[in-house]
């Protein structure tokens, strides 16, 4: 009789696979959680303690670490040496091998503390299956529950071509290597955080207190292929980490339009990511994206107003843009929406009458996806030809520990409430950036101009094309002024007050310049660039 060994922690679909392994004349043999499942569907399972003479030790930590087993998975089938030596021990093939993994993602998903997550990581699954993928050839190894029933019909059709075997056995290097790299990085995660926070304590010498590791070891997995890349000539698809948590991109559903394509994920990136400067804020915030950069941005009092609002900054830019919210859009917003031509909204959720009325539009991609801030140790992969840049992403939350007031006149707090709105936006802003703002919404955005005063004049003109009254406007600048022509552009149109992270050799130069004006000015001392 031939053998399958079944030992599973995501007990998904096993209990019909073992019945057709049962059909087909297979032994069952199981381990612990499994057997008991099995059992309690009605199935006949061999222990593995009874296969190896050994009863399971350690609460489960030793059960099928046994020549037994693993003489059972590699012996050759082509070799008769192999097959007496196993013979000689009294042991017997094992023809299926049936396996995956402790969930240790879900315990990296949650931050687990390293002696709990340690408890999650595998040592005789990865064994197994590993044993079972080098000896493909005579071995059936099952790492995935999709597989089950392709592995049942090539069984019952017979000989089970190479191919197919060595199909299996890729996803089991796959999936092993992906399981190890997660250790690997959450263990670097937790080695970086305490280097980092003695650093910060001054308990180590910083020449010495890296936190990075000396192999940035990352393995993804397919989440879905996708229309096309930047052109469609460009074949593309899209990876996300196996233990990405809640809110992070890997999580979105999709609930109407057509397929995505790789530029449509990199705006709702940058659209969520922006959105995200205002979690936990008790109003709405509406934010429109174009090339991966917002084009309008604003609170309101609820999300129909932070749409019209944020619209009007820019509307021709709006046009076949995205559109993220930071709460679920209601009927009457959607009925808003619905005029204009966007390629995608994403928002929390969606009421039942605004989601019907948006999927009228066939096109439009509807997806949900929670705002929620990326952690400050989550990383920014940026691939060069032959390696990789890697950075801590831009932490999208603002303190004000630090910020000073640098100009004889001191902001409003009407001028601060505007001046908090706009730096936060301009984080979000390609470089160089430039953010005019008023009432809590943008009026006019300069991006990604090779000169700042040119950047200033964009924003200028944006707000001017929708006859917006700049004065009394604020402006936020993602970087320092190089000299004081941003400043003196700016106070030309009426904009009463500038927040900049200062640093320049010529901030003098720019501070009196605003004081010659009548502007107040806010050094941030943090330069939120985004390249």
């Amino acid at each position: 009789m031939r053998r399958a060994l079944l030992s599973v922690s995501d007990k998904t679909g096993i209990v019909d696979f073992a019945r057709g392994l049962i059909a087909l004349g297979f032994e069952l043999v199981s381990t612990g959680g499994t057997a008991r499942t099995l059992r309690e569907a009605g199935l006949v399972v061999t222990d593995v303690s009874r296969v190896t003479g050994h009863a399971e030790m350690m609460d489960g930590r030793v059960k099928t670490l046994h020549p037994a087993v693993h003489a059972g998975i590699l012996a050759r089938r082509d070799r008769p040496d192999d097959l007496q030596a196993l013979a000689s021990q009294g042991y017997a093939p094992i023809d299926v091998v049936c396996v995956n993994l402790y969930p240790f993602h879900e315990a990296a998903a949650a931050r687990a503390p390293i002696p709990e997550a340690m408890e999650q990581v595998d040592i005789g699954g990865p064994a197994m299956l590993r044993s079972a993928a080098k000896n493909h050839t005579g071995v059936l190894v099952v790492v995935d529950p999709h597989d089950y029933a392709g592995v049942l019909d090539a069984l019952q059709r017979g000989e089970v071509e190479r191919p197919f075997r060595l199909g299996l056995a890729a996803r089991v290097f796959a999936h092993t290597a992906a399981y190890d790299a997660a250790i690997a990085r959450y263990i670097d995660q937790s080695v970086a955080r305490e280097k980092n926070l003695a650093l910060l304590r001054g308990a180590a010498d910083p020449s010495t207190g890296s936190a990075w590791p000396d192999t940035m070891v990352l393995a993804f997995r397919h989440v879905q292929s996708l229309r096309y890349g930047e052109n469609p000539d460009q074949r593309a698809a899209f990876y996300g980490e196996p233990d990405a948590p809640p809110g992070s991109m890997p999580r979105f559903a999709q609930l109407h339009g057509k397929e995505l394509s790789f530029n449509n994920l990199l705006d709702v990136d940058a659209a969520v990511t922006a959105v995200s400067s205002w979690q936990g804020e008790g109003r709405p915030v509406c934010v429109v994206v174009k090339h991966t950069t917002p084009c309008g941005v604003a609170l309101g009092a609820s999300v129909g107003e932070a749409w019209a609002h944020a619209l009007a900054c820019d509307p021709v830019s709006a046009f076949g843009g995205i559109v993220a919210f930071s709460a679920p859009v209601d009927a009457a917003t959607a009925e808003a929406l619905a005029s204009t031509f966007l390629e995608i909204i994403v928002a929390p959720a969606f009421e039942d009458g605004a989601l019907e009325l948006l999927q009228r539009k066939k096109n439009l991609r509807l997806l949900t996806l929670p705002v929620t801030r990326a952690g400050d140790d989550e990383l920014d992969l940026k691939r060069v030809r032959g390696g990789l840049l890697v950075q801590t992403r831009l932490r999208m939350s603002f303190p004000e520990t630090g910020w000073q007031i640098r100009t004889r006149r001191a902001p409003t707090v009407a001028e601060l409430l505007d001046l908090r709105f706009a730096w936060r936006v301009a984080a979000s802003v390609k470089s160089n950036a430039i953010v005019l703002a008023r009432d809590e919404r943008t009026v006019g955005i300069g991006a990604g101009q090779m000169s700042r005063v040119d950047a200033a004049r964009i924003a200028v003109m944006k707000a001017e094309d929708q006859k917006a009254d700049l004065k009394g406007a604020v402006l936020a600048s993602d970087a320092f002024f190089p000299f004081r022509d941003g400043i003196d552009a700016a106070a030309k149109y009426g904009v009463s007050a500038v927040i900049q992270p200062g640093g320049s050799v010529r901030d003098d130069e720019v501070i009196a310049a605003a004081d010659e004006h009548g502007m107040a000015m806010i050094f941030t001392q943090r330069r939120v660039f985004r390249h």
